[in-house]
């Protein structure tokens, strides 16, 4: 494991001049990473995408602040369009919209797809818009539940990334993997975040508990 710093350290920051020369030392890009781009979903992305069961969608408001939110379903709910279209489900969640609000002002879109035990990702960037098609919803339903709207991104980028960072990271072979009790429940730390009771706690507690349970693919009663 790599040494901590001490809790008082900042570490030392380029400026941009210093930044620049970094970048610039760094050895050229291979002829076959600047060419994997293909900027269109070929028959091994396609499968790739269409067995994925997570992806992480990069947006960003007008002032360029970024949001990446997991999405999460079985595999096949991820739809290919056609090489250049692909579909993601919008799926109930807490209501804050982070991805959908900044679609927007900002149709820039990036995103990575996983899929367990592979180690390789699919990376896929474009332009995104919403849609409410009854029939590509009907497609994506889980549990008989289809989801509110879709977010259909046109394709600009694609490409399969290397498979170092999974390595490094042993994320499918469980090494690194922490036991449930190694943190709070997520409604206790954001009750710690937040100054909340512990009858507070408990009650979210209960309340995510019964989301998790009961509403994975519809809104929370």
């Amino acid at each position: 494991m790599p040494d901590a710093l001490s809790p008082s350290s900042s570490p030392a920051t380029l400026g941009p001049e210093e930044a620049r020369a970094l970048v610039g030392s760094y050895p050229p890009v291979s002829a076959l990473a600047e060419k994997k781009d293909i900027g269109r979903i070929d028959p091994h992305i396609r499968r790739y995408i269409e067995l994925s069961p997570i992806c992480f969608l990069a947006t960003s408001d007008t002032e360029g602040r970024e949001d990446v939110t997991p999405r999460g379903d079985p595999p096949g709910s991820f739809k290919v369009l056609d090489e250049k279209t692909i579909a993601i489900p919008d799926r109930p969640g807490n209501n804050r919209l982070d991805t959908l609000k900044n679609l927007l002002v900002n149709s820039e879109v990036a995103l990575i797809f996983l899929l367990p035990g592979i180690n390789e990702t699919v990376r896929l960037a474009g332009t995104a818009k919403l849609s409410v098609d009854p029939e590509l919803l009907a497609s994506m339903a889980v549990q008989g539940k289809a989801p509110k709207c879709a977010i259909v991104v046109s394709v600009r980028q694609a490409y399969l990334h290397c498979a170092k960072a999974l390595i490094r990271s042993k994320l499918w072979s469980g090494d690194y993997a922490q036991p449930k009790t190694a943190f709070p429940s997520i409604a206790r730390i954001i009750g710690d975040q937040l100054g909340m009771s512990e009858a507070e706690k408990a009650a979210g507690d209960a309340r995510v508990e019964r989301g998790y349970r009961e509403s994975l693919w519809e809104p929370m009663k």
